[in-house]
């Protein structure tokens, strides 16, 4: 049996919201491997919603000042 494991790259100011187009500060891979970027107003907003249907949530909100 082969594991994969995928190094997560920190988030940086030319990843953006898919929503709104700001700088992005959580990323969600789904479980088809999509991925989804939101800044932190907008992940807080779907939190809820994407914790049903996330594979992974990545967040970076900390970095936040």
């Amino acid at each position: 049996m082969t594991t994969t494991v995928v190094e997560e790259t920190a988030l940086n100011a030319a990843d953006r919201c898919d929503r709104c187009g700001a700088q992005a500060y959580v990323r969600v891979i789904m479980a088809s491997g999509f991925e989804l970027l939101f800044c932190a107003h907008h992940s807080k907003e779907h939190a809820d919603k994407l914790k049903q249907v996330a594979l992974r949530i990545h967040d970076e909100t900390e970095r936040i000042k």
